[in-house]
């Protein structure tokens, strides 16, 4: 074979080749583009934003029901009595808060490393300490004699 007579068989060859490639990326953009798009479940070690924040309106949950069990285990009428059951009635209110945060604006539902199912039991633990609060700061209040 001449030399001259393989040139028209490698051009045909380059052209099918780049529009072979020129193919594929056109295919594959909206495919990948559309892979991107979908939300993916959070691996179980990292820590996302709805984690972080539902632990730590849990964190103060738990803290506010520790100071309302303490607050409750001290004398009637006592100073600590009544500074325990307003970290309780504050740190409840703030796990509360936090926690119905996080559940209103988490993307998925239960189980997609969003924090929906901690922000939930931050906000059962959050009024659990409200109640403690409440009941520690009302028997904490001097009784008035007649």
């Amino acid at each position: 074979m001449r030399p001259t007579a393989l040139l028209p068989t490698a051009r045909r060859a380059l052209t099918a080749t780049g529009a072979a490639l020129a193919a594929l990326l056109v295919l594959a953009a909206p495919a990948a583009a559309h892979a991107a798009a979908q939300p993916s479940a959070a691996s179980a070690t990292a820590l996302s934003a709805g984690r972080l924040g539902a632990v730590t309106a849990a964190v103060l949950g738990l803290t506010g029901l520790a100071f309302g069990v303490l607050a409750l285990a001290r004398p009637h009428v006592s100073a600590g009595a009544r500074h325990g059951a307003v970290v309780a009635l504050t740190a409840g209110a703030a796990a509360l808060a936090l926690g119905t945060l996080v559940a209103a604006t988490a993307d998925g539902g239960l189980g997609t490393g969003n924090g929906l199912g901690g922000a939930f039991v931050a906000m059962l633990v959050g009024a659990g300490a409200l109640v403690l609060g409440r009941v520690a700061l009302t028997r904490s209040r001097p009784t008035r004699s007649s």
